[in-house]
């Protein structure tokens, strides 16, 4: 592979992207000297030759899968095996190349004195004055602006962590290579590190030994706060009051800008894996990573700030702190910010060992009063800062201590939000059972829901336990009241930004509600007291209760049920006792899966438009909470635009918003793309806040209520069209389970959920996540298209008018402009070619294999015509020219992949147990996914 890729293979018009071509080339030329040294000249030939045929065939514009079929078809599975990684590496090491350029480049437009880029906070203010919104608008929008990533554990990121490490050391020296390119002797000892990445790689396994189990989660979403999260959330939050200062004339101060949250540990529903004990796991991790790096920057800063009192001369209130250290070394005599700081530090120890068995680092020099809450410590670094000042070192307060106590404000002594969730159906049988137990009711399952709301809210006025101290109750109800005891004691022992959301999946009605507030008040997490100078109950609640809406049926309910809720006095309590926010959670992925992706796309639209008129009827705020996947078939695409093209009105300086498995590590692994993301949501969410509903009147004026009946019929033909096939052909689910690896997925070790929620073969049981990454896998994608076709062409027919009609809301509404945009990112991902391979080997019985496909190659033709009609352009990425130049140089190097994964299927399925074959699978879906970016 000396010439991998040759020049023609990764040119672009843009000379800028010239340094893309380079890296890709040199990336291929190291995995081909590996290859020759590590597996001989024969080995080396065949992937040569099956690059060769993949490349050319791609070049030319057609698809070369008959040529690799030649080419693998009598190929050892232990050989095909070295030709998957070959190819799963370079695709890898491709991917890698692109995001080191994606930087390169916004470099070089800072370093020219470009415009601020679209997705910036600069660009966002400077949009928003030329709206005409006022300065003092925008700064009263970021004084209260709050921006949350939920990581999550959903098990779509198929990459080793120690794979994730090898990447980010080749981007770091593909980065320095490209500023050595003046120094060649340099520039050559970065390619010998390169190599001996490479080798690494080589001989690193790509698939996990055995199945994570939530443990290795919870570490691996623990370790972006050391590689970015602890440098970049303080230092977004500096730069929003520095801008403040300079664009907007005024003072801010935000400490709840960015928060990240997590349901890793917390997060039931389905997992049987997470219990009591591993919830408690969760929060002492989260707890211990914050204390190590508070107590680690303490620890530094103790022997960095060395000021002489013989030089300078500190506050009376820092040398109070130092005389308070019992610091009597007198080599430190004339330090008092050492002194003062190694009190600090043996304070917070204190505090850490009162609520940890384990603290990190140094044991203190002395053993001095715990802080009684992190605000405690940030004022006691508020008196170094001052006292730095004091004394002309400003920059060293700025600079050394003010992230240190912008961090404590904002991770704690808890690091993030942890989320508990679980199905409404749990909820539901756990409180059966407890006024089984408790002699309220034996009937609690067969009332309907009026009923079930006058037991709860009866049970809610009444402070006496269900439970007592001998109650015998299932497994299930044992289990799911030891959790919540759990994150009771996790409030007491590190506060209530512990746990602050309890996330009820699949609520329905408002009993599915009232069921959990039950729940919660049997642990006192919901407290009953009584009002000043009456009897009638009082309701508490210390975390918020939030109904997460999926099927497209709940989503069209949602806004009558959130005005039940809140017309229920007592439950109007709770709301009241959270300052007046009520959460709802909003599903993109089982709404795709319930409905397909346009009705899915407009019932969430509506949804929140609805929530947003209902609360500010009620006088309550709204807070959205949204379910996003990686892929558009569970919520992806561009958050920018996303965020811009949610209902007037329903951000609302609010947003908080799902970060799962692959986009996790593609945002957060490393500090620049990690402060790009966060910077793009703070800017998104503060245009979203400022330009409310009536600045989209103005933009769509009397066209508003067309493009609304447009919506409402076209989504509906598309939901006809995506249920019939999907739901009503009665072998839909077998031809799904055979074009797709969605079986051999399960076996793939990415998470430690499994595929589906009960044992049922039924789609409506199957998990969104495989649900999307089967269909990835074949190339069809159908969960970001299905439906939108003939959605469009039933409404048309022959009626110009119409046609200019989605034209003029294609231009005009951000909503449908998203929609189509990101529609045209999954079109661009489709191979027709690929699917009917898989099909043609996979789904022996011919009639129906034709029937089926026949029916998905149809709809996808007319989606790629409607697209290209309505947004002017055959390219579906004409806009993306970005995305556009990626697919052009990785796949090439997943064709190979995909033809050794249907021949390997097909042997595993018509009964060949090797264990190399089962292997090769599971590597094809891994590589595939890798070189895909995304996969469910």
């Amino acid at each position: 592979m000396d010439a991998l890729p040759d020049a023609d293979e990764n040119r672009d018009d843009d000379p800028r992207d010239a340094a893309i071509g380079d890296d890709i080339r040199l990336l291929g030329r190291l995995i081909g000297d590996v290859l020759r040294e590590q597996s001989g000249d024969e080995l080396y030939e065949l992937v040569e030759e099956v690059r060769l045929a993949a490349v050319s065939g791609r070049r030319a514009g057609e698809r070369p899968i008959e040529a690799l079929r030649d080419l693998l078809g009598d190929t050892p599975v232990g050989v095909q095996i070295d030709v998957i990684r070959a190819f799963g590496w370079l695709s890898l090491l491709a991917n890698t190349a692109e995001d080191v350029h994606h930087e390169r480049r916004r470099r070089l437009r800072r370093e020219a004195g470009a415009r601020p880029p679209v997705g910036s906070l600069p660009a966002s203010v400077e949009r928003l004055v030329a709206h005409g919104i006022g300065t003092d608008a925008i700064a009263a929008a970021l004084r209260t602006l709050t921006v949350t990533p939920v990581i999550t554990a959903h098990p779509t990121e198929v990459r080793r962590k120690t794979v994730l490490g090898v990447v980010e050391r080749v981007a770091a020296l593909l980065d320095r290579r490209t500023r050595l390119a003046e120094h060649p002797i340099e520039a050559a000892e970065v390619e010998d590190e390169l190599r001996r990445e490479v080798l690494v790689l080589w001989q690193t396994a790509m698939l996990r030994l055995s199945k994570l189990r939530v443990r290795d989660e919870i570490n691996e979403a623990l370790r972006y706060y050391e590689t970015s999260l602890f440098r970049v959330v303080p230092e977004l939050s500096a730069d929003v009051e520095r801008l403040a200062r300079e664009h907007l004339g005024t003072s801010i101060r935000n400490g709840g800008l960015v928060s990240m949250g997590s349901w890793i540990g917390g997060d039931r529903d389905g997992n049987p894996f997470v219990t009591a004990p591993v919830l408690r796991l969760a929060i002492e991790s989260n707890a211990t990573q914050a204390y190590g790096h508070h107590l680690a920057e303490l620890h530094r800063l103790s022997r960095e700030l060395s000021m002489s009192t013989r030089l300078i001369t500190p506050t009376d209130e820092l040398s109070a702190l130092a005389d308070a250290a019992m610091d009597d070394t007198r080599f430190r005599g004339d330090e008092p910010y050492r002194r003062a700081l190694r009190g600090m530090h043996a304070r917070l120890w204190a505090m850490a060992a009162a609520v940890l068995d384990d603290v990190p680092g140094p044991e203190p020099h002395a053993v001095l009063e715990p802080y009684a809450s992190s605000d405690e410590l940030i004022a006691d670094l508020d008196v170094v800062c001052d006292s730095l000042g004091s004394h002309g070192a400003g920059l060293l307060a700025d600079t050394l201590v003010d992230p240190l106590r912008r961090a404590v404000g904002i991770f704690g002594t808890h690091l993030c939000s942890l989320d508990m969730r679980q199905n409404s159906v749990v909820h539901e049988r756990v409180v059966a059972e407890l006024f089984r137990v408790a002699g309220v009711r034996d009937d609690y399952l067969d009332l309907d829901e009026a009923a079930r709301v006058e037991v709860l809210t009866a049970e809610l006025r009444c402070p006496r336990p269900l439970r007592g101290p001998d109650a015998e109750l299932t497994d299930e109800a044992a289990g799911e009241m030891a959790v919540l005891e759990e994150a009771a004691s996790a409030h007491r022992r590190f506060g209530a930004r512990s746990i602050p959301h309890y996330v009820i999946s699949m609520a329905h009605t408002v009993s599915d509600v009232l069921e959990v507030a039950v729940l919660l008040k049997e642990v006192g997490l919901v407290r009953i007291g009584t009002s000043t100078g009456t009897e009638d109950p009082r309701i508490t609640s210390g975390l918020d209760i939030v109904p997460l809406f999926e099927t497209i049926d709940d989503l069209d309910r949602a806004s009558e049920v959130l005005a039940a809720l809140l017309d229920d006095p007592l439950y109007r309590q709770i709301v009241d006792h959270r300052d007046g926010w009520q959460e709802v959670m909003v599903g993109y992925s089982d709404s795709n899966k319930d409905g397909g992706y346009l009705m899915s796309q407009w019932a969430l639209y509506r949804a929140q438009r609805a929530l947003t008129a209902t609360a500010a009827d009620a006088g309550v705020r709204l807070r959205l909470f949204h379910g996003r996947g990686g892929t558009v078939g569970r919520g992806g695409g561009p958050a920018y635009q996303a965020i811009l093209a949610q209902p007037p009105g329903s951000v609302q300086g609010a947003l908080r918003m799902t970060e799962q498995g692959e986009m996790v590590a593609a945002k957060y692994s490393q500090p620049v793309p990690a402060r790009r993301n966060l910077e793009t949501l703070v800017a998104a969410t503060l245009e979203a806040t400022c330009l409310d509903a009536d600045h989209l009147v103005v933009q769509l004026g009397d066209d508003a209520d067309r493009f609304d009946r447009a919506m409402d019929e076209l989504a509906g033909i598309a939901h006809e069209t995506y249920r019939d096939l999907v739901y009503g052909h009665p072998r839909f689910v077998e031809f799904f389970r055979a074009i797709t690896p969605v079986n051999e997925i399960a076996s793939l070790n990415v998470g430690s959920r499994p595929a589906s929620r009960t044992k049922s073969d039924r789609i409506e049981d199957l998990r969104a996540i495989p649900w999307v990454f089967g269909w990835t896998q074949c190339r069809l994608n159908i969960t970001g298209w299905f439906g939108v076709g003939s959605a469009f062409e039933r409404y048309v027919g022959d009626d110009a008018a119409r046609r200019r009609l989605l034209q003029d809301m294609h231009e005009r509404w951000p909503f449908f402009r998203a929609a189509l945009n990101n529609m045209g990112m999954v079109l661009a991902k489709v191979d027709t070619g690929l699917a009917t391979r898989y099909a043609e080997v996979l789904v022996p019985d011919e009639p129906f294999r034709d029937e089926i496909l026949g029916r998905l190659l149809a709809e996808h033709d007319l989606a790629r015509r409607w697209h290209a009609t309505l947004t002017g352009s055959d390219d579906p990425l004409a806009d993306n020219p970005t995305l556009s130049r990626s697919i052009r140089n990785r796949f090439p190097y997943l064709d190979p992949l995909h033809v050794m994964q249907v021949d390997l299927l097909r042997r595993h399925r018509d009964g060949d147990r090797d264990e190399l074959v089962e292997r090769g699978i599971q590597l094809t879906i891994n590589a595939i996914a890798t070189g895909l970016r995304n996969s469910g």
